[in-house]
């Protein structure tokens, strides 16, 4: 036998009273599962991070830490607060990499995902689980959030899932705390799914690389994502399995919202398939054209007032030489690369759509 597996559950989320909790009239809305290896001080700075938020609403989140390994001070850091439950995940099996020079971490992430869905899902039988990591800090609105998006991944099966992360979420991109888009690529980074999607998912998880696995066209099958403008989560664990590539470029000049949003009276109806469509037209309906040369000024002098709800038109020809067929600066197009792909109302489109 390779694999052994603990389950620690205790005090007032005891295994026992998780299966309670979800036998009552009312189900949690989701399972919250923080992914845990080796890394105590991220672990306490996430973990007090969710209980300021999540205490009020513990029987709709109940709280889980899952730990992959048997790093000691994760153990004990997890062990000493009694508002959530404890697992653990032991894996001997030797990792035999696809590709010559790979790091085994992220065959020992993607096994350790498998196994703590498995458990949430068919052990505990959540219908809904969000998964944390262990170098993330929440923002106020978090739970209410994903409480209100709960409704649109039951009633929407061509939404795949719900994020609370924006990879173009930094601080000067982004302006609207209430805004929600649909996006066909995978957020991450604190995210909800729902049992049947896992029903898909898990017969078929990959040996490593899980994310990049789950923004191809087979597996998302054309599914999209609905993710915010301004992110719920804030990623600051510039040291772990990645080598913390591009922290300080990408992560950690992102937003965390600090607004508050009242979900609960939102109508997050325009999200549905049939209606974001309409709804995303309209938005590109009352977009200033912008052209090149303007563009370009913009980005250089940081505009973002006249960038923030334009459109561009062009017909065919690459970005790249529309926008400085006189002036090649890399930077600068680097700049407008980051702008347009922001989640800015910037929407690059062909002539005819307009």
């Amino acid at each position: 036998m390779y694999l052994r597996t603990y389950d620690f559950p205790f005090a007032k989320f005891s295994g026992k009273d998780v299966e309670r909790l979800i036998n009552k009239e009312q189900a949690p809305v989701a399972a919250v599962v923080i992914m845990a290896c080796n890394r105590a001080d991220y672990l306490e700075r996430t973990i007090k991070s969710i209980l300021k938020y999540q205490s009020s609403v513990a029987t709709k989140f109940p709280l889980f830490v899952s730990q992959d390994g048997s790093h000691p001070g994760v153990k004990d850091k997890a062990l000493s607060y009694d508002q959530l439950t404890y697992m653990q995940h032991l894996d001997y099996k030797p990792v035999q990499t696809e590709r010559p020079g790979e790091l085994i971490a992220y065959y020992k992430i993607a096994r350790h995902y498998k196994w703590a869905l498995d458990r949430l899902f068919y052990k505990h039988k959540f219908n809904r689980v969000i998964i944390l990591e262990d170098d993330m800090e929440i923002a106020p609105d978090f739970f209410d959030y994903f409480e209100a998006a709960a409704d649109l991944l039951d009633k929407d099966k061509s939404i795949m899932a719900v994020s609370s992360w924006n990879d173009n979420g930094q601080k000067q991109f982004v302006y609207d705390p209430e805004v929600l888009y649909r996006s066909d690529f995978f957020p991450g980074l604190g995210w909800m799914l729902s049992r049947s999607t896992w029903d898909e998912l898990s017969p078929k998880w990959p040996k490593a690389y899980w994310d990049d696995w789950l923004r191809l066209q087979e597996n998302h099958k054309g599914r999209q994502f609905v993710r915010p403008e301004v992110c719920r989560t804030y990623n600051f664990g510039e040291h772990g399995s990645s080598l913390g590539q591009f922290y300080k470029q990408f992560l950690e000049p992102i937003k965390l919202n600090d607004i508050p949003v009242d979900w609960k009276s939102m109508d997050l109806s325009y999200l549905m398939e049939d209606k974001y469509i309409k709804h995303f037209a309209e938005i590109v309906k009352k977009a200033k054209p912008i052209h090149g040369a303007d563009l370009t000024l913009s980005a250089l002098q940081m505009n973002l007032e006249f960038l923030k709800s334009g459109r561009m038109v062009y017909q065919g020809q690459p970005i790249k030489e529309l926008l400085f067929s006189d002036t090649k600066t890399d930077s600068v197009y680097s700049l407008l690369v980051q702008v347009l792909s922001s989640s800015l109302e910037l929407m690059i489109l062909d002539a005819k759509i307009s």
